[in-house]
């Protein structure tokens, strides 16, 4: 009863703000992702994501040391070829762009954590996530396509394998392929509840998978639906996931806390290239201070249940956390 109640007591200092803080932000919470082109000496600015590059494996390997410096425990890895095809065969190719990159990150920084995104997007010449007939994506054809590309990471040596498809059983395809094969304790990170967003634009250019036809709708999620993201991660739990994903995150905090209430894992969150960009955006005219709005982002992500956060502000919000 006011005035015996003042909340802003425990508000009047930093130190005391400090010291009941509800949601602690440290760099062990995130995951960076990396674009990984073929070529040698590659750093190739992406205009729609100011700070992220395109970057050939000698200097991903560079990027990956930085990360580890700053106590940054992993990085994604996403594969731009020097190739593409109709059924996406440089996905598999054990010299691929992605391979190379991760059998060369583990021998410069064996503890960083390596994971691979697991998907056809980047690979194929039509730019969607699985094998297209007559138009249409089919859903049980792509199964064997990913069960190849996430054994080919994980023969070179990948921590984790996420795949972000979005195609229908394919958490069991991999996880059935990966323990056939002796593979039985690499992880899998699912794109468990993964909408059709349109804050994905920047990353598309980044990864050059622009579809050439069509849209993503008739696999990925409908960003109205709330419910259905509970259905999905069930699924992929039930299939052999051991981390679930809430893709973007700014946008579905809620989804974010419903699958942190309801499920008993790790749950991961991608804050994408599209809120990235966003803030940069903003910063770049002076109409927001971009540390402060960088530090909220990432709280709010953290404060709705995520355990793990993938986002490219890592380097940035953790060397402030550090500081």
């Amino acid at each position: 009863m006011f005035p015996t109640h003042r909340p802003r007591r425990l508000r009047s200092s930093e130190t005391m703000r400090r010291m009941v803080r509800e949601t602690i932000l440290s760099p062990d919470d995130f995951i960076l992702p990396i674009f990984v082109t073929f070529g040698k000496g590659v750093k190739k600015p992406i205009p729609s994501m100011p700070g992220c590059c395109q970057e050939s494996v000698d200097e991903v390997v560079k990027t990956a040391r930085e990360t580890y410096s700053l106590g940054i425990p992993g990085i994604i890895l996403f594969g731009i070829p020097e190739h593409k095809d109709e059924t996406g065969s440089s996905a598999w190719d054990p010299g691929g762009v992605v391979q190379t990159a991760v059998r060369a990150v583990k021998d410069a920084v064996p503890e960083l954590l390596v994971i691979t995104d697991v998907c056809m997007c980047e690979y194929t010449s039509h730019g969607h996530c699985g094998v297209v007939e007559d138009g249409e994506v089919l859903n049980d054809p792509t199964l064997e396509l990913l069960r190849k590309e996430a054994l080919s990471h994980a023969r070179a040596g990948a921590d984790v394998v996420a795949p972000s498809d979005m195609m229908d059983g394919r958490v069991l395809a991999i996880r059935e392929a990966l323990d056939s094969e002796g593979f039985g304790n690499v992880p899998i990170m699912s794109y468990a509840a993964k909408y059709s967003s349109a804050f994905y634009g920047p990353f598309r250019d980044a990864a050059e998978s622009e579809p050439r036809f069509g849209d993503r709708r008739s696999y990925q999620m409908d960003p109205a639906n709330r419910r259905e993201a509970l259905k999905e991660v069930a699924l992929d739990i039930e299939e052999g996931a051991d981390i679930v994903m809430v893709k973007p995150a700014l946008s579905y905090l809620d989804v974010i806390s419903d699958v942190k209430e309801n499920f008993d894992l790790p749950v991961a969150a991608y804050n994408v290239s599209g809120e990235y960009s966003l803030v940069k955006a903003a910063a770049r005219l002076g109409w927001i201070d971009h540390d402060r709005v960088m530090m909220e982002v990432l709280t709010s992500i953290k404060r709705a249940g995520a355990d793990i956060i993938l986002t490219y502000f890592a380097p940035e919000a953790a060397r402030l956390l550090n500081a």
